[in-house]
């Protein structure tokens, strides 16, 4: 029988313990802030029905919805209805019929589904969060993985401020806490956006606009110039425009520029309004503490899910490393009108957990603990050893300290390997002398320092 070829399927990844342990130093340290914060944790199943995702991501993104194929004879279904394959369109046709579940894109859609759901059960405004992975039928690509992980909190039912202004001081501490301090928060407003695209005579070109404006920072003004004029603005149109792009000063100048420009837009002034605010609570919650570690920065041409957001537009990037944003979010209103439940507002943020192991790497920022599975490794060189060292084993564990016996007498050399190979930073060495004398060997194996202990000091000695 001829060897199978063992892979992956592509645009999916294993992890090992290492890379887990850091992953779930990332995962932890979110999650521990999203609790402080009084959000409360949910999951979704890995599949949803078909039609709850179809629809909601756009012709190209429904494109990239996995499917789920259905047990049993699924053709017959097929079959019955006569699908014509020669059809360009047979294929669109017949996954109705082979195929009724799919696993999920994201996990917005789920959580707007879930609220739905459980509309009755839920106290609003509900704060949720959720970090599981999702799937999508892309090209992979470096950087672009078909399965990979999301790491999403909402607030639905409550259209205060306050969660915006929340969801910063969020993106800031856990960032901090993750070593992560140079780091800029990007705001704008869909409002704000909408206002400029009236004052110019072109509310109908609004996503043109933005779409051209937020590539600023990759093809600068002349090539942002360019693709509007490409888009239908005139000469005209740019000369009101670039005062807006080209914004520079402190927030409280931006705002005070864009208050003159915006004079004639009810739209864009109530979008000031709403970012004067966020500035004014955050403000006053960081009054009584140090300042925000973060940058927090006005950014006009910020512009991501235009179609989507209709109010604040979050967008985080960690400086001086060459990789995008590593969070982003926004106020989007009526989340849950895909499913019937109408004028529940709402904002979210995500955090780009990905990315942000790729930063910490670069940067070495994981702390050492982090590369830690085990604490202690207990030597095995015969029986007697073994026996002796069973009670330790079980005492050190019943105090929350990660101890392992070697599982059968082996070389000391062999043992000291697995220990580095595991990075485990301390071994107790117990031979004939050890169990005499009832004073233990504790190595460490990052100094080399040998110490003899009894077992109370062992004991303090690892607790420390």
């Amino acid at each position: 029988m001829a060897s199978i070829k063992t892979s992956v399927p592509k645009g999916t990844r294993d992890f090992s313990p290492v890379e887990m342990v850091k992953r779930n130093y990332i995962f932890d340290t979110i999650k521990t802030v999203f609790r402080k914060y009084g959000y409360q944790e949910i999951q979704t199943p890995s599949m949803e029905n078909l039609d709850t995702l179809t629809g909601k991501y756009g012709d190209e993104g429904d494109k990239l919805i996995f499917k789920i194929l259905n047990s049993g004879n699924f053709l017959n279904a097929a079959r019955k209805k006569d699908v014509d394959f020669t059809d360009e369109n047979g294929s669109a046709k017949l996954t109705s019929y082979i195929s009724e579940k799919a696993l999920r894109y994201d996990l917005t859609v789920p959580f707007a589904r879930y609220v739905v759901m459980h509309q009755n059960d839920i106290a609003f405004p509900f704060k949720r969060f959720q970090v599981q992975p999702v799937w999508r039928a892309d090209r992979p690509q470096k950087g672009r993985y078909r399965e990979f992980y999301q790491c999403d909190a909402d607030v639905v039912g409550s259209d205060s401020l306050l969660n915006e202004a929340e969801f910063i001081l969020i993106y800031d501490e856990a960032l901090c806490n993750l070593g992560l301090t140079d780091v800029t928060i990007k705001i704008n407003n869909r409002k704000i956006l909408s206002g400029i695209a009236e004052i110019i005579g072109k509310p109908e070109l609004i996503v043109d606009m933005t779409v051209a404006i937020d590539k600023l920072d990759k093809i600068g003004l002349d090539g942002v110039i360019n693709e509007l004029l490409e888009r239908g603005f005139t000469a005209s149109d740019i000369e009101k425009l670039k005062p807006v792009i080209l914004l520079e000063g402190t927030n409280e100048e931006k705002i005070a520029s864009l208050k003159a420009v915006l004079a004639v837009s009810a739209t864009g002034l109530k979008g000031i309004a709403e970012i004067e605010t966020i500035f004014k609570y955050l403000k006053d919650l960081t009054s009584q503490i140090s300042n925000l570690k973060s940058q927090i920065q006005l950014d006009i041409t910020l512009a991501r899910g235009l179609n989507y957001y209709t109010g604040a537009i979050f967008e985080v990037k960690a400086n001086g490393v060459s990789i995008g944003s590593i969070g982003g979010g926004g106020r989007y209103d009526d989340l849950t009108g895909m499913f019937g439940l109408k004028g529940l507002t709402g904002v979210g943020i995500s955090f780009g957990a990905d990315r942000i192991y790729d930063v910490m790497e670069e940067l070495q920022l994981f702390p050492e603990s982090a590369n830690e599975t085990t604490k202690v490794l207990i030597t095995n060189f015969d029986a007697e050893s073994e026996r002796y060292a069973l009670p330790l084993l079980t005492q050190l564990r019943s105090l929350q300290i990660a101890t392992e016996l070697y599982p059968a007498s082996a070389k000391l050399k062999k043992q000291m390997s697995y220990a580095d190979a595991k990075q485990i930073p301390f071994v107790i060495l117990i031979g004939s002398e050890e169990i005499q004398s009832g004073k233990l060997t504790l190595k460490n194996m990052k100094t080399g320092e040998q110490q003899q202990l009894d077992r109370e000091q062992l004991i303090q000695k690892l607790t420390d």
